[in-house]
């Protein structure tokens, strides 16, 4: 389960991830909540989340052609710098009680601009750190890594806000960027699996719009991470609703639904390194199972039970994202890898922009439970039609029936009928 992190340049790698992650996520926290303190609102939490995300979705296959051509870890400490600006500028305005709603989206438009090199160059700077053999472990690592972050960040996110303010949560997050940047400085280079950069030229977007365009692994891997991520994970919009408007409670609540969903997001993803390979029939059950779920815990009467669901919620929702996510990095080539990469976290992030304000603006005018409910319901439909789509293209059809008293569903290979032999 942790065979990746023998290798030091990984193992400084995952530590100052560790740290770096915490930070990011009691920003998270502060950031969603100071905006909800400001204007009431939750279609404001919804313009936040779709600031930080819209230059992904902008710019994130521009990203993705610079990663290939760029010095991965020189890359990093250029990105992780820029996010550490980010974090400082708001702690300053929001500790000398200058900070305004523009601050926050402004903020969290450049972190986002940061992030459209960062994220691509994040997840294949990996394989160089580990090598092909110990690459999928070390992706469920990251995963896992970045959960465990989630069990702390907003646990001291809320203890923070309500006792000093967002301010110094903010600060903490800029401070947080020394680990990963202390880290790069510290790898051995030469220990690195060197990958062949692309060379500058023209035509390399289109060169790998068509690369994946091409293997109908990756394309519908991509499609339904993109559904997910549009209308599933909106948790930003529905959680803070669900805490304010809902169960009429505080800062604190809000953090107790974060920390129960990283319990089963951190169940998942360590459950993804244990199992060792990355099944297409795990990605679309976990889809479909993460979905409705969220159609279930839209509906809880009590605060307890809505709590209770966010564990299996992130355990299915982190169960679909390190399985796409390995299951991309492992069937693509090296050398297309930061396009790749960045064309599925442009699709699966970058769909925050289009799916955050339809969010909030659901929740404004309907409620909150019709917005998660409606989130659940086109998750569960993207990963049943994603599904069916895969099967035809692998020659595969639903099996249906009963096996020693219990239903059996199952893919299987579709018959071939024999072509009549004329005499």
């Amino acid at each position: 389960m942790f065979s990746s992190l023998k290798i030091r340049n990984y193992r400084l790698f995952f530590v100052g991830q560790v740290v770096s992650n915490t930070g990011t996520w009691m920003q998270r926290i502060a950031q969603d909540w100071l905006v909800l303190s400001l204007t009431g609102s939750a279609t404001a939490v919804g313009v936040t989340t779709a600031l930080q995300f819209l230059p992904m979705l902008l710019f994130g296959l521009y990203g993705g052609v610079l990663v290939d051509r760029l010095p991965k870890r020189r890359t990093l400490l250029f990105t992780q710098s820029a996010m550490a600006a980010t974090g400082l500028a708001l702690a300053a305005l929001t500790l000398t009680g200058l900070v305004q709603v523009w601050h926050v989206y402004l903020a969290a438009f450049l972190a986002g601009l940061a992030t459209v090199v960062d994220n691509p160059a994040r997840q294949s700077f990996v394989s160089e750190m580990v090598g092909p053999d110990q690459l999928q472990n070390a992706v469920s690592l990251n995963s896992a890594n970045f959960q465990s972050a989630r069990l702390v960040g907003p646990a001291v996110a809320g203890l923070m806000i309500t006792g000093v303010g967002t301010g110094w949560a903010f600060l903490f997050n800029g401070l947080s960027f020394l680990a990963p940047i202390t880290g790069l400085l510290l790898m051995r280079a030469r220990e690195l699996h060197v990958v062949d950069r692309a060379p500058r030229g023209k035509g390399q977007l289109r060169e790998g719009l068509r690369y994946v365009a091409g293997r109908p692994e990756l394309i519908w891997t991509i499609t339904l991470v993109g559904f997910i991520g549009t209308f599933g994970f909106n948790f930003p919009v529905y959680l803070s609703a669900f805490a304010d408007d809902v169960f009429h409670a505080g800062a604190g609540t809000y953090s107790l639904f974060n920390t129960l969903m990283a319990v089963g997001s951190l169940a998942g993803a360590l459950l993804a390194a244990r199992r060792g390979t990355a099944r297409m029939r795990v990605l679309i059950a976990a889809a479909m199972t993460f979905g409705a779920l969220e159609a279930v815990a839209a509906l809880a009467p009590s605060l307890w039970l809505f709590a209770l669901l966010m564990a299996p919620i992130g355990m299915f929702g982190m169960t679909v994202n390190v399985t796409a996510n390995t299951s991309v990095q492992m069937a693509t080539d090296p050398a297309m890898r930061g396009r790749v990469m960045a064309l599925y976290m442009m699709v699966f992030m970058g769909g925050s922009p289009v799916g955050a304000p339809i969010a909030g603006w659901i929740t404004d005018a309907y409620g909150v439970r019709a917005g998660l409910a409606v989130g659940g319901a086109i998750s569960v439909l993207a990963a049943a039609g994603i599904g069916l789509a895969l099967a035809r293209v692998g020659g595969l059809r639903l099996s249906v029936g009963w096996n020693g008293g219990h239903p059996h569903v199952r893919f299987v290979p579709r018959e071939r009928r024999e072509e009549p032999v004329a005499v």
